[in-house]
């Protein structure tokens, strides 16, 4: 089944969605777009805290 995530439900007022097969393949979308849309850096991208937070709000595409 498919995993997805909201870009909104991590924290920024923003209305991406992430669609992928693995929780792995969502975080390494979600990694790109905080970079791109959000202007992320590597080290606040792979802080514990925020690998964390992101893996607890991927859910199964309904």
């Amino acid at each position: 089944m498919a995993k997805e995530l909201h870009c909104r439900d991590v924290g920024p007022d923003c209305d991406a969605v992430v669609v992928a097969e693995s929780d792995e393949d969502v975080l390494a979308q979600v990694a790109a777009h905080a970079k791109d849309a959000h202007g992320m850096t590597d080290e606040q991208i792979g802080d514990p805290d925020f690998v964390a937070h992101v893996k607890n709000q991927i859910h199964d595409k309904a």
